[in-house]
């Protein structure tokens, strides 16, 4: 009988973001770590985004229930209220820190459900020492029940990876500086076109993957002179970032930054702002900037092309995140929660 279940709800949606790059991943490696500890409870499709809040708060735990599964570990900010035994992945805080980034209802549900989960869960694990922090200060969670487990990166992102390819399949005739990020006030994207008009002169275009969500407000996004290619094939992304001269991310807040970690794998010179979780992620693999204007971007994306050794260290810098040693943090968190709920006694979910 198997002692967690797995929510696979942000598994099973068709987008590919941080949070179900975080999702796919432990649903596949988890189970390989110990098949016999590990069941996956999976909704359809439809119920992965919106709809599926009440799958997730109902459903979930009465499939917990009949396979009589003691714990439940959630990879996606969210788990069911009303079971007492969660172990759950919080990225960030986000929603409560600047719900302006946010839809109205999504923020309000966020404050609403989000420190109950923190606070009653029996561990929350979160992929930085910013979220950390975060999660106790605005969520309220127990400082002894937050575990730091950083995200990793796919083998698949490496210098070597088909850029050619990708620039085919996805039309990109010219050099280009890329952002991966979703469509979202928090990344701040506003400031790419500023940088798209200082670099088309050169011959150099700016190029964003990543599409919206309904829950996310943007702040104008990307505008007219930024090349929006939407969300882009997971096949072709380890090919659009080896392909481009330079990777650009200008966050007001990230409580990892994902994408980063996988332009540095690329062997990409990488560009990101002084926020958020991001110092702490890219170390010395990654140039600095405050990105706050259109000048100061260009002169970040100048000095990062011409740092020594900036596209190495990135390469080495990245590959001290494996999703592997997530897989492995994440069960050891979970192992020591069912040891304390076994010494707490048995209670219903």
């Amino acid at each position: 009988m198997p002692q967690v279940l797995f929510n696979a709800r942000a598994a099973a949606r068709p987008e590919l973001g941080g949070v179900e790059r975080w999702a796919r991943e432990l649903e596949q490696r988890l189970p390989l770590l110990d098949a016999d500890r590990y069941a996956v409870s999976r909704p359809p499709r439809a119920l992965a985004h919106r709809a599926g809040h009440l799958w997730e708060q109902a459903v979930l735990p009465l499939d917990a229930a009949r396979r009589r599964t003691p714990l439940i570990l959630s990879p996606a900010n969210l788990a069911p209220v009303a079971w007492r035994a969660n172990v759950v992945v919080i990225h960030d805080a986000a929603a409560l820190r600047d719900p302006s980034w946010y839809s109205q209802a999504y923020a309000r549900w966020q404050r609403r459900v989000l420190p109950r989960i923190a606070q009653g869960a029996l561990a929350v694990i979160v992929p930085s020492a910013f979220s950390r922090d975060e999660v106790v200060e605005l969520l309220g969670a127990q400082p002894g029940r937050v575990h730091v487990v950083p995200g990793g990166v796919d083998p698949r992102f490496t210098p070597q990876a088909d850029a050619a390819r990708a620039a085919h399949a996805l039309g990109l005739a010219r050099p280009y500086i890329l952002t991966v990020a979703s469509r979202t006030a928090r990344k701040n994207l506003a400031a790419l076109d500023g940088l798209a008009s200082r670099l088309a002169p050169d011959g150099i275009d700016v190029v964003l993957a990543g599409g919206g969500r309904p829950q996310f407000r943007e702040d104008g996004g990307a505008a007219a002179r930024v090349r929006a290619l939407g969300h882009v094939d997971d096949a072709l992304l380890p090919g659009l970032y080896a392909g481009a001269r330079a990777f650009v991310l200008p966050s007001r807040h990230e409580g990892f930054g994902l994408t980063a970690v996988e332009a540095m794998a690329s062997g990409v010179p990488t560009l990101v702002s002084a926020a958020g979780a991001l110092p702490e992620t890219c170390g010395d693999g990654a140039h600095y900037v405050h990105a706050t204007d259109a000048e100061s971007l260009e002169r970040g994306v100048s000095a990062a092309l011409a740092v020594a050794g900036l596209a190495a260290r990135g390469v080495a810098r990245a590959a001290t995140f494996t999703w592997d040693r997530t897989a492995r943090e994440v069960d050891a968190v979970v192992s020591a929660a069912l040891a304390a709920r076994r010494r707490r006694g048995p209670a219903a979910g």
